[in-house]
This record gives C-alpha cells, sequence and structure tokens, in this order.
C-alpha cells in the first residue's frame, strides 16, 4: 500500500504542475491556484509517506 501512496503523491505533484502551467498559460487565476493545491497535497501525503517509512524502518 505503501507505494500506491507514493505512486498518488507523485501523481498529485505532476497533476498540480501542469494545472499551474495551463492556468498561467490561459491566465486562469483558478486553474493555476488549483494546481498549488494539488502540488501541496501531494507534497503532504509523500511527507506523511517518508514519516511511515522512517519509523517502520
Amino acid at each position: 500500500m505503501a507505494a500506491d501512496e507514493k505512486t498518488q503523491a507523485k501523481t498529485d505533484q505532476a497533476k498540480g504542475k501542469i494545472k499551474e502551467a495551463a492556468g498561467r498559460t490561459v491566465g486562469n487565476e483558478r486553474l493555476t491556484a488549483e494546481g498549488r493545491a494539488d502540488q501541496t497535497k501531494g507534497d503532504a501525503r509523500q511527507a506523511k509517506e517518508k514519516i511511515k517509512d522512517t519509523l517502520t524502518d
């Protein structure tokens, strides 16, 4: 399950970067903000997984 969570974190980060870039390209602030939020969500999920890995080892 940890691998799935790590993959989901990377997916959220990538999706966020794409949304943010698209939002900036078309001048859509809402899309840019959604992209930043997705990146933050992915960062938080990745940090959680790193902590779990550290505590498990």
